[in-house]
């Protein structure tokens, strides 16, 4: 990399690094209207260390070139481990302030950028045993990372900070987006933004409406729309007991996995767009396929009602990768956490809130293989087109489709196998399965947020690493993270 490149690079992080800055600033009112006088400190310095970043690495390079494809990728990468550790800071000055513990586990750098990173990635896995009796200022702060990080951080910087040199098309790309509901891309960022608060208003009111008292409604929709997951209870929604706020929940979370650009068309021509959509089509099918099949397995465990009950919320929230859970999954059947953990590794749709390698790429797989298929088994001069729901592809087009979607499924389950068995060596023989293993990494890396009880304020330093490297390459959907190691590599 040319210092011309790097000086782009640094300009943009530097740029980044004002999204911390404005959530510290917006966090004040909450720590004063609770009169958690302690907080302010904390934020403060979150604050300065967010301008001075900026400060070092944006004024400096204001005026460098205009930012490229494969800068994107780097400040993406980057950029998603810059943003966790400067929002890691209120958690852990804040938790150093109140005593740490294991009341208090963000006393400890290492579990607050943990933290930082499940909460702007979406994935919800949590160091925090007693989320009820942090500060308010904590719980919003975890519930703040969610709701900015489901849309992406680096969306929003194109919203209201991109200036000169900062190309707006090449970041939203680099983000692992490419969803387009408007010509322009700022446009495009600013109605999904529309629709986001929309659709987190809609849940608080809905939240409100089933018993929830404000404060508890609002940061569960934050979290609900984000499909993020973090909750105010040790035992996330299963605290509540009730249907009512599961169906609340279960309608916001499969809001969440479905794309933007869906959401905008289903608001200007009416609900009939949410079948036609062949990536919703699917998501759907696949969410009560997955449910019945669920439910079947855990009638052996008690009523039918409660069994299926049960199997919709957990299958839901795992495929439209939200993490919210009723039910304690340490003593399901193997057979139950594999069907999740495939759940988690599909993922919801693309264009959405929701993690997993997304609908669209399996759909492409498995039409591709039926094409291929069709072709072996047709004459050899036959023209064998390949039909996508209303889409017909050349073969060009489609062999394109069928070697990205094959080359990010194949790098996910490497990158999967791989971490669930270095994983494993974190813990004592026995005690844990393979399923247990490959349900935890899948859970980090499709940013979900179920656990089966691995991640803990108290397991090893290294094995809370190696899940928030997951969170963070699941995020990016490896290729910008690739990209990071090989340009890192190359220089040393």
């Amino acid at each position: 990399m040319s210092s011309a490149d790097l000086r782009i690079v640094l300009r943009d992080l530097g740029l980044l690094s004002l999204v911390v800055a404005f959530m510290s600033a917006g966090t004040f009112p909450v720590a004063l209207y609770f009169g958690e006088i302690v907080a302010l400190g904390p934020l403060s310095l979150t604050l300065g260390a967010a301008l001075a970043v900026w400060a070092l690495l944006y004024w400096p390079f204001r005026k460098a070139g205009e930012t490229q494809l494969q800068h994107g990728l780097l400040v993406a990468a980057v950029g998603w481990l810059l943003v966790p550790a400067l929002g890691a800071l209120p958690l852990f000055l804040l938790a150093r302030k109140l005593g740490g513990g294991l009341l208090f586990p963000y006393a400890n750098f290492t579990s607050a950028f943990f933290e930082a990173v499940s909460g702007f990635t979406g994935t919800g896995l949590t160091m925090a045993l007693r989320p009820d009796l942090l500060p308010r200022t904590l719980q919003w702060w975890r519930s703040l990372m969610e709701w900015i990080g489901g849309m992406g951080v680096i969306v929003l910087m194109i919203t209201i900070l991109a200036g000169p040199g900062i190309s707006a098309a090449t970041l939203y790309y680099a983000e692992a987006r490419a969803e387009k509901i408007h010509p322009s891309v700022r446009s495009t960022v600013r109605t999904m933004w529309w629709i986001y608060g929309l659709y987190t208003m809609l849940s608080a009111l809905a939240f409100f409406s089933v018993g929830l008292p404000p404060w508890e409604a609002v940061n569960h929709a934050m979290t609900a729309v984000a499909t993020g997951g973090f909750s105010l209870w040790p035992n996330s929604l299963g605290h509540y007991r009730s249907l009512a706020v599961e169906v609340v929940a279960l309608f916001s979370m499969v809001a969440g996995a479905i794309s933007f650009v869906v959401h905008y068309q289903m608001l200007v021509s009416g609900p009939q767009v949410l079948w036609r959509d062949l990536q919703t089509r699917w998501l759907l099918g696949a969410l009560l396929c997955g449910t019945g099949i669920l439910g079947a397995l855990l009638v052996r465990l008690g009523p039918a009602t409660l069994a299926f009950r049960t199997a919709a919320f957990q299958y839901i929230s795992a495929m439209t990768c939200t993490g919210f859970q009723t039910a304690d999954l340490g003593g399901w059947p193997e057979a139950g956490k594999f069907l999740l953990t495939v759940g988690m590794v599909v993922g919801g749709a693309a264009g959405s809130t929701a993690g997993g390698i997304k609908v669209v790429r399996l759909v492409t797989l498995l039409g591709g293989v039926r094409w291929q298929l069709r072709r072996l088994l047709s004459p050899p001069d036959a023209v064998i087109p390949c039909r996508l729901g209303t889409e017909c592809y050349s073969a060009e087009e489609i062999y394109r489709r069928l070697g990205q979607a094959a080359a990010l499924f194949f790098l996910w389950m490497v990158f999967l196998v791989a971490g669930a068995f270095v994983l494993a060596q974190f813990y004592p023989p026995g005690r844990y399965t393979l399923a247990d293993f490959l349900f935890e990494v899948a859970s980090a890396q499709s940013n979900v947020g179920l656990s089966v009880g691995l991640t803990h304020p108290e397991m090893p330093t290294l094995a809370k690493l190696l899940l928030a490297f997951h969170m963070w390459v699941g995020r990016l959907e490896i290729i910008p993270a690739l990209i990071l190691v090989r340009i890192l590599l190359r220089r040393s």
